[in-house]
């Protein structure tokens, strides 16, 4: 995939993309740290109760859990992992 990017200043082409690839890999950075505290959080989450998070979530969703708290909080963990990882596969397939 490509796309065009219209740029509307008076920088030079090389000092836009020096912020644009700097801002990238900031946000890179920032999806690869929460992935990993993500992943974390769900490693213990399965261990705790002895199956997947994909399990977690699935169940989750078609209301097969129960109330209990920790349900809720790696729920939440999965989808925030599920969701950082997508990110992180999306800034790695981009160059400039």
């Amino acid at each position: 995939m490509s796309f065009t990017l219209n740029i509307e200043t008076d920088f030079s082409p090389q000092e836009v993309c020096e912020a644009i690839r700097s801002a990238l890999e900031h946000e890179k950075h920032v999806a690869k740290y929460k992935v990993k505290r993500y992943s974390i959080i769900c490693e213990d989450f399965e261990a705790k109760f002895g199956y997947s998070s994909g399990e977690l979530r699935a169940r989750f969703e078609a209301g097969n859990m129960g109330d209990e708290i920790d349900f809720f909080d790696w729920y939440a963990a999965k989808r925030g992992l599920d969701h950082w990882s997508k990110r992180l596969e999306i800034l790695s397939g981009i160059s400039l």
